[in-house]
């Protein structure tokens, strides 16, 4: 039992115990190459988050971790057998659900914590932050959380080394042999603003890879994967330190 996972805890354990942050982990099930599980996404979220929260916890975060949600958005894979897509708008609605008791039971902090690229929370939050404006509402992209060029190699943002490298250390059980993996290479844009980052359309998946990865594997190793984890699940563990220790009327200094 971890005191900081509601999916471990008891009725008598939760009402005994006082939190000042809900975490929500978020992934998504999809392809990722033909090495790595459709689950990735929620095998990452469950571990980082896991640990993060460890690391946080026994820092005097006053934390709770909620299961994590399963699906994410992925609209660009539609023709992607089994790659499950919620719209933004089924987003919105759950996120406004899990507020609403959160808010009405005294948690007034909320961290969503997003595993997937096609996540994204911000505009959600913004509305659902005025319909509950006692609500402290935060999301965060643990992927982006340090420089993953600093620990690996290849570029890429799906299936990619930093991924198979992860899955290596973390669900080793469920990695393919790496030769049997495919290359992960991705047509570019003909959009030249698109490509530069500061344009943006949805990739149609299945135009750009031919094996939905996109970033080149064979370099992924467990010992890459642990060294990466363990950086950010420490940077992650103050991240929750510091929204469950701060006030939310004495936010900014």
């Amino acid at each position: 039992m971890r005191p900081y996972l509601l999916k471990e805890l008891t009725w008598k354990e939760v009402k005994e115990a006082d939190y000042e942050l809900a975490i929500l982990p978020w992934g998504a099930c999809e392809a990722h190459n033909y090495h790595l599980p459709y689950g990735t996404d929620i095998y990452e979220a469950d571990f980082i988050v896991e640990e993060s929260a460890r690391k946080a916890f026994d820092h005097g975060a006053k934390i709770i971790v909620l299961p994590t949600i399963p699906f994410g958005v992925n609209t660009g894979q539609t023709d992607i057998t089994l790659d499950i897509n919620l719209h933004p708008s089924t987003q919105h609605k759950m996120l406004d659900d899990i507020i609403e008791v959160l808010n009405r039971q005294g948690i007034h902090k909320l961290l969503v914590f997003n595993s997937h690229g096609g996540n994204t929370f911000k505009t959600m939050l913004r509305e659902l932050g005025v319909k509950y404006p006692n609500m402290f509402l935060s999301s965060c992209h643990w992927f982006r959380s340090v420089d993953k060029d600093n620990y690996f190699e290849e570029k890429g943002d799906h299936a990619d080394e930093m991924e198979t490298s992860i899955m290596m250390y973390i669900q080793p059980d469920l990695v393919k042999p790496l030769d049997t993996a495919g290359d992960g290479a991705a047509k570019k844009w003909r959009i030249k603003g698109i490509n530069e980052g500061w344009a943006w359309a949805e990739r149609r998946w299945s135009q750009v890879t031919a094996d939905t990865g996109i970033g080149n594997p064979y370099k992924s190793t467990a010992e890459k994967g642990k060294k990466f984890v363990e950086d950010v699940t420490t940077k992650l563990a103050e991240l929750f330190v510091d929204i469950s220790k701060t006030s939310i009327d004495d936010l900014y200094e």
